[in-house]
């Protein structure tokens, strides 16, 4: 079972720095971000959703070992033979992460079901003090677009993207409403955006702000 608490450890004041991996993906789609040790996986959702280029349109849950964590609102564990869900905001990432190498899942999506890897590379002392922010230090490939598909959709998106020929090419373009290019990332656009996520908590609201911000809308 999780601990729930914060750990009285020094510890609860490093700088922990994950590799978020897109599982499946061609390109691949991956971000390193440094993060606290003490962030809350209902921060770490948000961080993920403005890193990788979702619009949190979905639900979403985390799954350490055999233990799922999610939003409660989500209301997972409705029925009696539902297995327990943790709230999100109360599971620390310096619980379920002690030393690097280490891993935890996060889905998003339950129908296009998109699954990413969740792994720590490194600790980081102190001495690197982030006052409550997220930092991107590396990425690659473009945030799949959402409602797609999954793994599969997109990569048949893809393909019919590359073939003007194709009879759906031009439905596809117009579906999307913008060109697409699944090899862009930008680490400047990303830290802008997770410079202004609130710590120690973000609520629905000022992140779906931040997303509009980023998708233009």
């Amino acid at each position: 079972m999780i601990s729930l608490s914060e750990p009285g450890l020094p510890r609860s004041k490093c700088a922990y720095q994950i590799r978020i991996v897109l599982l499946e993906t061609k390109p691949e789609v991956w971000r390193c971000l440094q993060i606290p040790g003490n962030a809350s996986l209902g921060w770490l959702h948000a961080v993920a959703q403005v890193a990788m280029g979702w619009t949190n349109s979905h639900p979403h849950q985390f799954h350490h070992r055999d233990q799922l964590i999610s939003d409660p609102s989500f209301a997972l564990n409705e029925y009696e033979d539902d297995p327990s869900v943790l709230d999100e905001r109360k599971v620390l990432v310096n619980r379920l992460l002690t030393r690097p190498g280490q891993t935890f899942w996060y889905e998003y999506d339950f129908g296009d079901s998109w699954h990413h890897l969740i792994e720590l590379e490194k600790i980081i002392d102190s001495g690197v003090v982030l006052n409550g922010k997220a930092v991107c230090l590396a990425g690659a490939g473009a945030c799949p677009p959402e409602d797609c598909g999954g793994v599969s959709g997109y990569e048949q998106l893809l393909r019919v993207l590359k073939n003007p020929k194709h009879p759906e090419h031009k439905s596809m373009k117009q579906w999307l409403g913008r060109p697409f290019d699944p090899k862009r990332f930008s680490i400047e656009e990303a830290n802008r955006r997770l410079a202004k996520l609130s710590w120690p908590k973000v609520t629905e609201a000022a992140l779906r702000r931040i997303l509009m911000g980023r998708d233009g809308a």
